[in-house]
């Protein structure tokens, strides 16, 4: 009320009808309408960005092999890029809910004060057209095209629960982005952007600490609970109105805002600096390389030049148990390689383990489902959003 006192004071010709037959909803829900449809504009158009980064990141990294792994244990190769593709798709998915979140949003409009338009029919003297006509035009003068045709005093509150959830979905990618390159920088495989003269631990000189990943996890966390909020009080609402969603919602909405922002510049620092080390990666990469190779060398064995397969296992096996058991010795270089090549049962297919010692046979299609990927469902899905190749247009 302090507001029309002193709107009523500005103009003092209106101050006996502002805010007639309206309530206190009709000007902060419309309101916050508007600070949600202009987040998510400031939002998206970020993610794109960083859609775009990592886009760039795949492509030059498509065929450069590197260990997968499953429970965090060395698995069946990848490529850096097709990794990264992981992170895109996911990103893909949080650009088209934002989007379809940010086209979904209507005005709450003027529906009086349990949604029935009864103050305005008494006004126009029972003429519902022009009260129809009075709720299209104020969305039109705040950039929206449609209002919720059906509102209590409030608009449901279930708006705020859709827009968190797709925060919130994008504070779950951004984890998994971090987490990842938390694992990476630990094995030395890809690093965070370093500013000349940052330090990594005060009082370990030596240390490169994944920093922006990890308060990248950090905010993400944050972000993803803040959903829960929007959801309990969208679901706890009494009827046509109770007011115990307006402390809550003044807190979780733009926290949650803040939060995504918070990720996205994050990530727009990542993405566009990462450091790939191909020469650790192919250090690692060795050390699994001969165990991977073990199963297409009996599939080449039996299928081409007619081994058994029982016999062929067997030998595989003992070789390449007396290989881990070296390495764990301390062995600085996988053996296996070494002692097949010198194991008379495979003295007469020397070149089938020649062949096999390239990383880039064993990557199956990663290189080929990158650039498809890339050229295919990513370009798709930023067209629309003014980014060029060299940022923001």
């Amino acid at each position: 009320m302090s507001h029309v006192h002193v709107y009523g004071l500005a103009c003092p010709s209106a101050a006996g009808i502002i805010h007639l037959g309206a309530t206190s909803c009709y000007v902060t829900d419309n309101a916050d309408l508007i600070l949600l449809r202009d987040g998510l504009d400031l939002i998206i158009p970020k993610l794109t960005q960083v859609i775009k980064n990592l886009q760039a990141f795949a492509r030059e990294h498509a065929e450069l092999p590197t260990l997968g792994f499953t429970h965090f244990q060395a698995a069946q190769m990848t490529t850096v890029g097709k990794r990264a593709c992981l992170w895109l798709q996911e990103l893909i998915w949080d650009l088209r809910n934002l989007s379809r979140s940010r086209e979904d949003l209507r005005f709450r409009g003027c529906k009086g004060t349990t949604g029935t338009q009864g103050s305005f029919v008494e006004l126009f003297n029972g003429d519902g057209a022009k009260c129809q006509e009075l709720d299209r035009k104020i969305a039109q003068r705040h950039g929206f095209s449609k209002t919720y045709p059906v509102t209590g005093q409030t608009y449901s509150r279930k708006v705020d629960f859709d827009i968190l959830s797709v925060l919130a979905s994008l504070g779950c990618s951004a984890s998994k982005i971090g987490s990842d390159l938390r694992l990476l920088a630990n094995l030395k495989e890809i690093e965070e952007p370093w500013e000349k003269g940052q330090i990594g631990s005060s009082a370990m000189a030596y240390k490169r600490n994944p920093m922006r990943a990890e308060r990248l996890c950090s905010v993400a966390r944050h972000l993803m609970v803040l959903q829960m909020d929007a959801g309990m009080t969208a679901g706890s609402q009494w009827l046509e109105r109770t007011l115990d969603d307006s402390a809550n919602r003044r807190i979780c909405l733009p926290e949650a805002f803040l939060s995504a922002d918070v990720l996205l510049n994050l990530l727009l620092n990542l993405t566009s600096g990462l450091i790939v080390n191909p020469h650790i990666i192919a250090i690692n990469l060795a050390r699994e390389l001969p165990f991977q190779v073990t199963e297409p060398l009996l599939m080449r064995l039996v299928s081409k030049h007619h081994f058994s397969r029982q016999e062929t296992h067997e030998k595989i096996r003992q070789l390449s148990l007396e290989a881990a058991r070296q390495m764990k010795a301390g062995a600085r270089e996988n053996p296996l390689f070494d002692m097949l090549e010198k194991d008379e049962f495979f003295k007469n297919v020397q070149d089938v383990l020649q062949e096999l010692k390239d990383a880039k046979r064993f990557t199956g299609r990663a290189a080929e489902m990158t650039r498809g990927f890339c050229d295919g469902e990513v370009e798709e899905a930023i067209k629309d959003w003014g980014i060029s190749s060299d940022g923001f247009e």
